[in-house]
């Protein structure tokens, strides 16, 4: 038996000694019971969110709600004042498209703004049917020589609202200057007669960072749903949710267009692939002669590939062998730096033998927690289990330095790497303030399973 099999063996048998204590009932993924039209959409703009376009600098897209009453609304953006007399006034109209969930219909919107000045700070706002939405500040990019902080999460997916919120709240408090928010897919569970619902929540626990923030999500396997489930004919298919929640570039896969896209952030030049539709819809080589062509062309001196599906899992009988034979090749052969996945509910990171790139990082902002792997153990240091977490990307020409932090703002993995005149790149670990590795304390979920830790 490995020595962390002995002691995990040791650890259950000290919690067998304990006095028996039945575990906490199983949270249910929402705060709404069913039924509730809680989240219903109203004459008041809500779930808006800003994303990148494929140059942030000089522009953004933004996606709201409303109810069906609310056709091609406007957009209104003005530079950022100190006065309240907002001068300057520029109108977007918007796209409107129509989806009926079990919250009623609604009618979500798209208004991308372009021509805008680089590093300068605007107001948006965005219109209702006889209302706005409040005056949000987001700040564009800067120039690619200019620092850039970012944050990552990886899966959101479960208890948006009573769990979730409060690792997007400490991220918030961590990192104020934060212009750009990396989401890895399983924003929400899905699924269950409640998906609206859940999408509530999730906007309710990303609150300001979704308006205020350029957000850029990997899509996962829970935005997609299964067709004739358990016949013959099952299928994925792409919720419905996904393609009028966000408003993302367009510049994806032609396999892909609505699921994978780029964008360059000032340094760094950021890929977001499908790997569900890679690894289940058969878009791996598609996919991957889009991003060879992407990362050909890219003058900014790092690289980052998001996606949900890990090209490493830390979780046991997850292998995304598609993802390996197929879509690696082109990461390694464009020395990608930073690969930032999730879907695997634990953490871990690895690299590739010596070589200081690419970093591999599978990381969990939500409360579902599984258990690692052997094998992970084995090849990734630092791990965790039973650990919320969210990370933080600084970045500028000469360096790269990532962190990630628990709920509670400890620093559990931190790195940093340099790049000198001629691109060579090093790779420096920093320990110093690091806490103790977690590993899950309890034998099994409220729901009995001990394949997972919580949840």
């Amino acid at each position: 038996m490995s020595g962390h099999r002995v002691m995990r063996a040791l650890a259950l048998g000290l919690l067998l000694a304990l006095p028996s204590i039945a575990p906490a009932a199983a949270e249910p993924n929402t705060q709404v019971p069913p039924g509730s039209r809680h989240y219903a959409a109203t004459t008041v703009p809500d779930r808006i969110v800003a994303s990148p376009a494929a140059d942030p600098a000089h522009g953004f897209a933004v996606a709201w709600r409303t109810d069906g009453s609310v056709q091609a609304p406007l957009l209104e953006i003005a530079p950022a004042g100190d006065s309240p007399a907002i001068e300057g006034i520029r109108q977007v109209r918007a796209t409107t498209g129509a989806l009926q969930t079990e919250n009623g219909l609604s009618h979500h919107h798209r208004a991308d703004v372009d021509g805008l000045q680089p590093d300068t700070q605007y107001v948006y706002r965005v219109q209702g049917n006889g209302s706005w939405s409040a005056w949000n500040q987001l700040r564009t990019l800067a120039a690619a020589d200019q620092p850039l902080t970012l944050l990552y999460f990886g899966d959101t997916q479960n208890k948006n609202a009573s769990h979730v919120s409060r690792v997007v709240r400490a991220a918030q408090k961590a990192t104020p200057e934060a212009r750009i928010s990396l989401f890895a897919g399983d924003l929400v569970s899905g699924g269950d007669g409640m998906d609206d619902s859940e999408w509530g929540e999730w906007f309710a626990a990303t609150g300001w960072l979704a308006q205020e923030t350029l957000v850029a999500p990997a899509i996962g396997n829970h935005e997609y749903f299964e067709e004739f489930e358990d016949t013959p004919q099952e299928r994925r298919v792409l919720g419905r949710h996904w393609p009028v929640t966000f408003a993302l570039p367009g510049n994806g896969a032609t396999a892909a267009r609505q699921t994978s896209y780029w964008f360059d952030a000032q340094g760094v030049r950021v890929a977001v692939l499908d790997g569900t539709s890679a690894l289940d819809m058969g878009t791996a080589t598609a996919q991957a002669q889009w991003l060879d062509q992407v990362l050909a062309g890219n003058p900014r001196p790092w690289t980052i590939v998001l996606l949900h599906q890990p090209f490493y899992s830390p979780r046991e009988g997850r292998e995304n062998t598609a993802l390996r034979e197929v879509l690696l090749p082109v990461v390694h052969r464009h020395k990608v730096d930073l690969v930032l996945q999730g879907h695997d509910h634990t953490y871990g990171r690895r690299g590739e033998g010596q070589a200081a790139t690419p970093q591999y990082v599978v990381s969990v902002a939500g409360p579902k927690q599984y258990r690692l792997s052997d094998e992970a153990r084995r090849t990734m240091a630092p791990v965790a289990e039973d650990t919320q977490l969210f990370q933080v990307l600084d970045i500028d020409p000469r360096r790269l330095r990532y962190e990630a932090r628990t709920v509670t703002g400890r620093l559990y993995d931190a790195f940093e790497l340099r790049r000198d005149a001629e691109g060579r790149k090093e790779l420096r670990e920093l320990v110093e303030g690091r806490i103790a590795p977690r590993d899950c304390p309890r034998a099994q979920t409220a729901k009995g399973r001990a394949d997972r830790c919580w949840e």
